[in-house]
């Protein structure tokens, strides 16, 4: 009788650990999600924030342009690479 009692208080032991084992996968699963979605936006935000400062260097290169022939090279080099950007996105 004694043995079936501790296999008894076993079996309850095992599915108690069983239980908050579960519990805490689940908790862990939801945060691995949460982390993701967090990830997710922030490189949204670093590509955003990429595509700004290229643009205001490009706008502080072209400031700081001597001449206007200078300025005139610099946009007309920009458009040249924004055209074989299109030409390969086209491939």
């Amino acid at each position: 009788m004694q043995a079936l009692d501790d296999l008894s208080q076993n079996v309850h032991l095992l599915l108690e650990r069983y239980r908050a084992l579960w519990e805490e996968n689940t908790r862990l699963k939801e945060d691995i999600e949460r982390q993701r979605e967090e990830l997710i936006r922030t490189h949204s935000e670093l590509v955003a924030l990429q595509q700004q400062n290229r643009r205001i260097a490009t706008a502080n290169a072209m400031t700081n342009a001597e001449t206007s022939e200078e300025a005139y090279k610099r946009i007309s080099a920009l458009i040249a690479q924004v055209d074989r950007a299109i030409a390969a996105l086209k491939r």
